[in-house]
């Protein structure tokens, strides 16, 4: 994979490393391409050290180096949902029951051993780099880098803000506004707990915003949108208001209507790491959360 810019005037006279970084290469990332037999930086098809002096209407290209697979990682061929590829991102819709990465007791299964396969199937080079997980039992749009170049600028695109995503759930009970914040740290339950979560004073600053979005017996249908992307953040926060999800039976939610969180990612926009244009994707509610709207009456305040 490689990625190239033609030089403009102001870039006259700057170092290719000063150059580079400015196209958001880092240190760390051009130091991989240095070191690498496979990598090359070239300016006007000759390879160049990073001191070689910028000048207009140059063309620099950086060719990154293989990246290395993870060997531990079993690959499976189940057909994945692709909304959107390109030669640096993917998006894809997550159905539920599926864990976003293999764990210790459950090695295959999950998107990760499955794009593993698709990208064996493409002869794509690259490991795995997702970069909005997902909880194994929430469905809906998970976006995932698909080199270790687009998965820096993602990161720090989601660290600026840029990077958004909205959440619709149905959450027990009544909420008491129409719309509004829960701010509380999480932090782990305890050292014996691998994944629960709990609202802690000592956790880490945790902020969700919510919107009614419709009411039902016995429950709410809200749009959810976080500020900070901490692990349960959403099944949390609404377990500690006393309005846990539907079906979210680890933080105290009902089993009666649905059998799991019912949770659902249904868009996501952000600015793209390379070509910097905006992308926006938006997918319904999947199927049984729908089921439970439409089995249920809705009511009107």
């Amino acid at each position: 994979m490689f990625l190239e810019w033609i030089a403009e005037e102001k870039d006259t006279d700057l170092l290719l490393r000063t150059f580079l970084r400015h196209k958001h290469i880092s240190k760390q990332l051009l130091a991989s391409v240095k070191y690498n037999e496979a990598g090359k930086i070239e300016v006007n098809g000759q390879e160049e050290n990073v001191l070689y002096r910028v000048k207009c209407g140059d063309e620099v290209r950086v060719t990154f180096p293989p990246e290395k697979e993870n060997a531990q990682l079993i690959a499976e061929h189940d057909k994945l949902d692709i909304l959107y590829e390109d030669d640096f991102i993917l998006v894809l819709n997550k159905k539920a029951g599926m864990a976003s990465i293999p764990a210790q007791f459950h090695p295959s299964g999950s998107v990760a051993n499955h794009l593993k396969g698709y990208y064996e199937t493409k002869g794509i080079a690259s490991a795995i780099h997702i970069v909005t997980r997902l909880d194994r039992d929430t469905s809906g749009l998970m976006l995932i880098a698909k080199t270790r170049f687009a998965h820096a600028r993602l990161s720090e695109t989601l660290q600026k803000g840029l990077l958004k995503r909205r959440y619709e759930a149905l959450v027990s009970g009544r909420l008491q506004t129409n719309q509004g914040s829960i701010e509380a740290p999480i932090g782990r339950k305890s050292d014996l707990s691998i994944m629960e979560r709990v609202v802690t004073k000592d956790g880490k600053y945790a902020k969700t915003n919510f919107k009614r979005l419709g009411c039902y017996q016995g429950f709410d249908h809200v749009e959810i949108e976080l500020e900070t992307g901490r692990t349960h953040q959403i099944r949390v926060h609404f377990s500690h208001i006393g309005h846990p999800l539907l079906g979210d039976d680890m933080y105290g939610g009902s089993l009666d209507l649905i059998a799991r969180q019912a949770l659902h990612s249904c868009h996501l926009h952000l600015i793209h790491p390379f070509t910097e244009e905006y992308l926006e994707f938006n997918i319904p509610l999947s199927d049984d959360i729908l089921a439970v709207l439409r089995q249920n009456e809705k009511e009107i305040d």
